[in-house]
């Protein structure tokens, strides 16, 4: 089946924030969370693009990813609220403490992926393998119904020629692409692009420099030079026993959108998404935001985030009802606010990269190919993978975690160790 692959934004940021300080940022993270909290005046200084939201009349995020786990704090936003929220908060910490946050140079473009009835693992092979060897540093977000890739704003150009280099076409509108088979994009993964090097990150050189030898020739090599990578960094792969996830999304209310069941990753159309068919009796009367939100949501995902949870990640964006993957413990804060397999269990796998810099390049698609690879995994079988800004993380389930986790070791855990 073919992905619908489309570019939403291409001026955000990305922020590290260790979970000591989480405390002294909860009233950051909720002033992006909560765009019309910023007051009217700042609003009016600053342009139409401080809040990090899109042009249509409803005020959504154009996209907005929170995630507390038990390795960081991470946060993607419109880079205006990097600059006007973010910065000024890390420049009131003692400077000590300010240096142990990182705000990436670079702006980073999003990517959404459509990829209803794609296996999972080969979804995620085959939509960041092009890219790792054509040496483009990427973030991957599954989410609910959607997969989203974070790439350098610069590399724009680099990643629609790795795209299309490997099958990938523009579809009718001309602003997406659709995805080859995961044969045939297997097939064409050969053939590599250069890349020129990117800026260092704020805060995190971490004595590396951008690779001078050209991206790995084919996806044995990628695999190879990743894992070497990671052991050489130290990154060891571990499971939180008592950590329990699910994947759900909040309600749509929008007309466009009824006709969504509960079923996990249907086809979206991204078409007449901004209608609320709920607030038509309003007529000509000017909607404010918060009439076109789930308030109960939105109030639980604050009571949740103000509970420093161990985990919770939740992702906004134009066109896609809001995601969450969170700890099972909080269901009970949610209620009936969300929809989808709240009686699943998932499991990650951590990674922790903060020795590694924002550059570092083939971590998602070096982990999630070796594991599709050597797990034969099935078509019914669910692999996702989380980026976040220090860390990453392979979600599955119980059963199929242990198994990853036994091929993952030995390759990264030194001798002896």
């Amino acid at each position: 089946m073919n992905a619908q692959i489309s570019f939403l934004d291409g001026t955000l940021s990305l922020i590290h924030i260790p979970l000591s300080l989480y405390p002294n940022f909860l009233q950051s993270i909720l002033q992006v969370l909560l765009p019309h909290s910023q007051p009217q005046s700042q609003s009016q200084t600053t342009g139409p693009d401080l809040n990090g939201l899109t042009t249509t009349p409803h005020q959504q995020h154009g996209f907005l990813n929170i995630s507390v786990t038990p390795i960081e704090c991470s946060i993607v936003c419109h880079s205006a609220w990097s600059k006007t929220v973010f910065e000024p908060a890390i420049k009131r910490l003692p400077k000590d403490l300010s240096k142990s946050v990182s705000i990436s140079k670079d702006a980073y473009a999003v990517i959404s992926v459509i990829s209803a009835g794609i296996d999972a693992g080969s979804r995620v092979v085959d939509l960041t393998s092009p890219l790792a060897l054509a040496g483009i540093p990427i973030f991957f977000i599954t989410t609910y119904y959607s997969d989203f890739i974070l790439v350098p704003t610069k590399d724009r150009q680099s990643v629609v020629a790795a795209l299309l280099a490997r099958g990938f076409v523009f579809s009718e509108d001309e602003s997406s692409f659709k995805s080859p088979s995961a044969a045939a994009a297997a097939a064409a993964f050969t053939t590599a692009h250069s890349r020129g090097p990117s800026q260092s990150s704020s805060g995190s050189d971490n004595n590396y420099n951008p690779p001078s030898t050209p991206p790995p020739s084919n996806v044995k090599e990628l695999q190879t030079r990743t894992f070497d990578l990671l052991k050489k960094r130290n990154v060891v792969p571990y499971i939180d026993p008592d950590l329990r996830l699910v994947q759900c999304s909040g309600r749509e209310h929008s007309s466009a959108m009824r006709g969504y069941n509960d079923q996990h990753r249907p086809s979206v159309s991204r078409k007449n998404t901004a209608t609320n068919g709920g607030a038509a009796s309003f007529g000509a009367m000017r909607r404010s935001w918060v009439d076109t939100v789930d308030t109960k949501l939105y109030t639980s995902i604050i009571s949740a985030l103000a509970s420093q949870p161990r985990f919770l990640s939740v992702t906004l964006a134009h066109g896609d009802p809001p995601s969450l993957l969170l700890d099972k413990c909080l269901l009970g804060i949610f209620g009936d606010s969300l929809v989808g397999p709240t009686e699943g269990t998932l499991v990650p796998i951590f990674l922790d990269l903060v020795n590694l810099p924002f550059e570092a390049t083939g971590i998602v698609s070096g982990v999630a190919g070796k594991l599709v690879e050597d797990m034969q995994m099935a078509e019914s079988a669910e692999l996702s993978y989380l980026s976040t800004a220090r860390a990453g993380a392979v979600i599955l389930s119980w059963e199929q975690s242990v198994k990853a986790l036994g091929i993952l070791k030995p390759l990264l855990v030194r001798e002896g160790v």
